[in-house]
């Protein structure tokens, strides 16, 4: 009577193994996608924020010029 329960009880040890092994194949799919997602992001918010200094800097330069020019024009009066 034991050895039938004993034979009973590693089959199902078995099939609960081969199934936690197919939900973690899946899990780390979707985390592998999820990664993939996140870097992709962090690779746009970079390129958007070297894109917002180059603007920045862009900016601040004609402001100095209009500035110096400005400058000379109250110098001239």
């Amino acid at each position: 009577m034991i050895l039938p329960l004993l034979r009973e009880m590693r089959a199902e040890i078995k099939d609960l193994g081969l199934n936690n092994e197919r939900q973690f194949t899946t899990v780390n799919e979707r985390l592998e996608r999820i990664e993939g997602r996140l870097a992709n992001m962090r690779e746009a918010i970079n390129g958007e924020s070297v894109l917002g200094r180059y603007a920045a800097a862009e900016v601040e330069e004609r402001l100095e010029i209009i500035e110096r020019r400005l400058a000379s024009l109250e110098s001239r009066s």
